[in-house]
């Protein structure tokens, strides 16, 4: 059975990293969310205006599997993440 999670992050990539690598980094990123979209755990996205930050709806069939899933993103050794577990309103049923 899927969980549901909400999750927010925001990203501080050192300041002194060079261009080119912050530009590679974006462009793994990408192709990895891409890649979890397709898996069915990444739902959907929106951005933070004004910050590096994300907020996401995400499937998975344990928080084990969403943290894997969050670990895998290239950016994620500079992210702060928090998740928030979602259950299901009984309006919505």
């Amino acid at each position: 059975m899927s969980m549901e999670f909400l999750v927010r992050f925001e990203t501080f990539l050192p300041e002194s990293m060079n261009q080119e690598a912050v530009k590679a980094l974006k462009t793994a990123e990408r192709q990895r969310a891409i890649e979890l979209r397709e898996a069915g755990i990444l739902k959907r996205l929106w951005r933070v205006p004004g910050r590096r930050a994300t907020v996401g709806l995400w499937q998975a069939t344990s928080a084990t599997e969403l943290h894997e899933a969050l670990a895998s993103l290239p950016q994620f050794p500079w992210m702060d993440v928090e998740v928030e577990t979602l259950a299901t309103h009984p309006q919505e049923q």
